[in-house]
């Protein structure tokens, strides 16, 4: 998935032969704003006024305080990037390259949540876990992936590379890559492959959603017009074959049934 095709060539190889610096991963996170945000017109204003760049800048810190023994304050910085862009990420989360928030609010990423490269999150988004044990307990989203405002991603399950998840879907079983899911609990509604590529983009046309739900009850109008016009047909025979029916029998009916004087 393209998401760095401002970045000089050198460089991406240069920072994928080694572990990259914190500050490359916020100029990766910077970047790629741009691709994905019609809004967006510099990198300037982006860092400076995009919650969702500043929760990441946070995290980024915050994970290499985590992976380093530093707990405590791991969590102190996570709280504070909390407190300053209302998006809510663990330390111990796994972010890869290129992610971004979109209107970064309410989002929720929890501690063993695994997200990959070129993945996009709008609003009010969780990656939340359904167990209280230990161990892996929050989704992994592989690359690409794209999460609608909203949406419950629950459990650890495996999201795969390239879907698509509807706003306000609730996820809780894995979703295989290149489809489309809505719904709750979440289903596929668009097989692999069948939804348009962008080429080197990502592609964000959530209007091109299907709506399964408005399918389903057009089938079921179109059905009761069709038995309320069977019916009133067969009504229509019932009382227009009666009267010629009965006078028939009343025409045919033997003289002894006839009362006598």
């Amino acid at each position: 998935m393209s998401g760095i095709a401002d970045i000089p060539a050198v460089e991406r190889v240069s920072a994928a032969s080694s572990k990259p610096s914190l500050l490359w991963l916020i100029k990766e996170d910077v970047g790629c704003v741009r691709l994905r945000d019609p809004a967006a017109r510099s990198r300037f204003e982006t860092l400076l006024t995009y919650p969702g760049i500043h929760a990441l800048i946070w995290h980024r810190a915050a994970h290499r305080l985590w992976t380093a023994g530093w707990r405590f304050p791991a969590r102190l910085l996570s709280w504070f990037g909390r407190f300053l862009s209302n998006v809510d990420i663990h330390p111990g989360a796994r972010i890869g390259h290129r992610f971004f928030i979109d209107h970064g609010a309410c989002v929720v990423i929890g501690e063993t949540a695994e997200v990959g490269d070129d993945v996009t999150l709008y609003h009010g988004v969780t990656l939340g876990g359904v167990s209280w044990s230990p161990g892996k307990r929050h989704p992994t989203l592989e690359n690409g992936v794209v999460v609608g405002a909203g949406a419950k991603i629950l459990g650890p399950i495996t999201v795969g590379s390239g879907s698509r998840i509807g706003a306000n879907s609730v996820v809780i079983e894995n979703v295989p890559p290149d489809v489309t899911v809505v719904g709750i609990p979440a289903r596929v509604v668009r097989p692999q492959l069948s939804h348009r590529r962008v080429v080197g983009h990502i592609d964000l046309d959530h209007h091109l959603m299907p709506d399964p739900v408005g399918d389903a009850i057009e089938v079921l109008l179109d059905r009761v017009e069709f038995l309320e016009a069977r019916l009133a047909h067969l009504q229509r025979r019932v009382r227009d074959g009666g009267g010629a029916v009965r006078d028939e029998q009343t025409a045919t009916e033997p003289a002894s049934h006839v009362a006598q004087p």
